[in-house]
C-alpha cells in the first residue's frame, strides 16, 4: 500500500483555517491531522471541539484527530460528532487503554493510540491486535516544528515486527520532524502514515510540496516492489 499523507493543520495559518483547509482539497493529502491540545498533558493548547467543527464544514478528507489530553473518555463523541474519523489517544493517558480504544470503535471511528518517544513499542502487545492505527512520536509532543529524532526509525521497524507477530493490521503513522530526507527511510521501516506540518506549511507552495512528497515516495515504494 502507497503510504498516507496527513498534513498537520497545527502548523497552518489560524487566521486562514478554511482557506488553508480548502487548497488542501485536492491535494496529495489523504488525511487532515489534527492535533488538540489542552494545555495539561502537554505543556501547550491548540484548539478544540469548535475549531474542529468548523474544518469539517470545508475539508474533503478526513479528519485524523490526535488527542494530547488528559481523561480523553470524556470527549471522545463529542470529537466524533465535530468531524472525527480517525481518533488517536496517548498511552500515557490511559490507565485504562482497552476501555478507551473501544469506546472509539463503538463511535465508529478508527481507533489510535500514541506513543512518545520515551515509551517503547512493547506496551502494545497486549493491545495490538485491537487497534486500527498506532501513532509513533518522533518529537516530544506539545509543540510544532521540532527536530526529528532519528531512533524513531528504529522503533517504527521494531512496532511493524510486533503487529506483524500480533496479527494486528493497524497502521504505522509518524508525527513529528518528517521531511524528504527522512519521509523514505521512515516507509521502508513500516510506516504507513506520514504527518508533516512545518515542512508543508512553511514551504512555499504547500500543495506542490506534498506533490513533491507524494512523487518520492511512489517512486520509492515502485522501485522497491
Amino acid at each position: 500500500m502507497a503510504p498516507l499523507l496527513a498534513p498537520s493543520l497545527l502548523a497552518a495559518d489560524f487566521a486562514n483555517l478554511q482557506a488553508e483547509t480548502e487548497r488542501l482539497a485536492g491535494s496529495a493529502a489523504d488525511w487532515l491531522h489534527c492535533d488538540i491540545m489542552d494545555g495539561r498533558f502537554v505543556p501547550n493548547i491548540s484548539f478544540g471541539i469548535p475549531v474542529l467543527e468548523a474544518i469539517k464544514r470545508h475539508a474533503q478528507q478526513p479528519l485524523d484527530v490526535h488527542l494530547m489530553i488528559e481523561d480523553p473518555q470524556n470527549y471522545l463523541e463529542a470529537f466524533r460528532n465535530a468531524g472525527a474519523e480517525v481518533i488517536t489517544v496517548h498511552y500515557e493517558a490511559c490507565p485504562h487503554l482497552h476501555r478507551v480504544i473501544q469506546q472509539i470503535k463503538k463511535l465508529g471511528c478508527r481507533a489510535g493510540v500514541a506513543l512518545n518517544p520515551h515509551t517503547p513499542a512493547w506496551v502494545l502487545q497486549d493491545i495490538a491486535a485491537e487497534l486500527d492505527l498506532v501513532c509513533v512520536m518522533s518529537v516530544n509532543p506539545g509543540f510544532g516544528g521540532q527536530s526529528f529524532i532519528p531512533h524513531t526509525l528504529q522503533k517504527v521497524a521494531e512496532l511493524k515486527e510486533l503487529l506483524t507477530d500480533c496479527g494486528s493490521e493497524a497502521l504505522i503513522e509518524v508525527d513529528g520532524g518528517v521531511n524528504q530526507q527522512n519521509a523514505v527511510p521512515l516507509v521502508e521501516a513500516g510506516a504507513d502514515v506520514l504527518v508533516a506540518g512545518s515542512f508543508v506549511f512553511n514551504s512555499p507552495d504547500p500543495v506542490a510540496t506534498l506533490a513533491d512528497l507524494r512523487a518520492q515516495l511512489t517512486a520509492a515504494v515502485t522501485a522497491n516492489n
